[in-house]
């Protein structure tokens, strides 16, 4: 597996993250895991997509510069204890209204009730968003480097796992009814069988 800010982050998550999700979830280590292995280059994906446009790109720089300095990864377990820090905000911008088309795919893909899909992936949201703006920060990017660093690790993911990213693209451009909606099962499985390899 290429190196890349979400393999960095899923070995941090590993050395005590995920579980600190499942105790505060009620979820065992390999529910929580299976989802989050998933989510997180989900989330990449869709941040990749908005930095694609100017609007998108600016609003990342800035959330990244200020609040998602990544500060929060100096403790991971302490910042995932009961889910003090998550933020579905981050969920909305992502994802917009296809979020509960994604947590329906991780769900589907990962047997793991949708509530609980969407209380991980808000929870690890802030993480991702933290080991992007620490590379922004350590790389000393302007907004456009940091648009072209956010879509490289979005190119990391299509190449991990290319027909799961290219299922999320369809749905995240769909207009939330046909086919694509169809195959929601398909993609939280492609996800999950990609990025557990």
């Amino acid at each position: 597996m290429a190196e890349s800010i979400l393999n960095d982050l899923m070995q941090q998550l590993q050395g005590g993250g995920i579980g600190e999700i499942s105790k505060t979830l009620g979820l065992n280590d390999d529910q929580v895991s299976s989802v989050v292995t998933a989510a997180m280059p989900a989330l990449m994906g869709a941040f990749s997509r908005n930095a694609g446009s100017q609007s998108g790109a600016d609003a990342l720089f800035g959330a990244l510069a200020g609040k998602h300095s990544g500060s929060i990864l100096g403790d991971v377990v302490g910042a995932l204890a009961g889910g003090k820090n998550a933020d579905t905000g981050i969920l909305k911008h992502a994802f917009g209204a296809k979020q509960s088309g994604v947590e329906q795919a991780l769900s589907a893909g990962s047997g793991v009730d949708m509530a609980s899909v969407g209380k991980i992936m808000a929870m690890v949201a802030p993480l991702v968003m933290g080991a992007l703006g620490k590379a922004q920060r350590t790389q000393g990017l302007d907004a456009s480097g940091t648009a072209a660093m956010i879509q490289q690790e979005g190119r990391v993911a299509q190449q991990q796992a290319p027909q799961a990213m290219d299922m999320l693209g369809k749905l995240l451009d769909a207009d939330g009814d046909g086919d694509v909606m169809d195959d929601l099962g398909k993609l939280g499985s492609s996800l999950l069988g990609s990025f557990l390899k």
